[in-house]
């Protein structure tokens, strides 16, 4: 019996990245991502960005998405990850579609007249007859009320967390004193 036939198979993860600095997909762009690891990816170019769709085989999706962002930065090709293609802010008719529940139902527990009352505040829009929440607080509160699976919830937490480094990654390179200057004026009110 092989080794591997032993060893239990990892789960699929399907993600989609979207990467910056690459002008056109060429053959030579291709076969540098495939090279470089990418084999898993399905290639395109959207509104002048390369978008990159992966099912990629890891332990947990923080895993697959992270190996595939290393994957794309040791291509050699210019290519900066922006972020992973998941949007965070939904609408209410998201969240329902998400959690195949009904529009009414979602907005019985927004207003508190179902389920154990605190779902989160909307993130932004709020004067807006269409506001927005962040797609993570809302499957934390779902996760803690039972409503949502864990996994579901902490795979929101881990590309929310991944696309927050990539865009102050992004913020350093443009605007290092900003940041500086921010964190200093932060961590003097934090301190008092």
């Amino acid at each position: 019996m092989s080794e591997t036939a032993n060893q239990p198979c990892e789960p699929e993860h399907d993600f989609a990245l979207i990467v910056d600095g690459v002008e056109k997909l060429t053959q030579s762009v291709e076969d540098a991502l495939f090279n470089a690891g990418c084999d898993d990816a399905t290639l395109s170019m959207q509104y002048g960005l390369l978008y990159l769709e992966f099912s990629r085989p890891a332990k947990s999706l923080e895993e697959a998405i992270i190996s595939a962002i290393n994957d794309v930065r040791n291509a050699g090709i210019g290519a900066e990850v922006l972020r992973v293609d998941e949007c965070d802010l939904v609408t209410a008719s998201e969240i329902a579609r998400r959690i195949d529940r009904s529009r009414q139902l979602v907005h019985q527990y927004m207003i508190g007249k179902r389920g154990p009352g605190g779902f989160p505040p909307p993130e932004c829009h709020l004067t807006d007859h269409a506001p927005l929440w962040a797609w993570c607080a809302v499957s934390y509160w779902l996760v803690q009320n039972n409503l949502l699976r864990p996994e579901v919830g902490w795979n929101a937490e881990v590309v929310e967390a991944i696309n927050n480094f990539l865009e102050r990654e992004r913020q350093r390179q443009r605007h290092p004193e900003l940041l500086d200057e921010i964190s200093r004026g932060l961590r003097v009110v934090m301190e008092n």
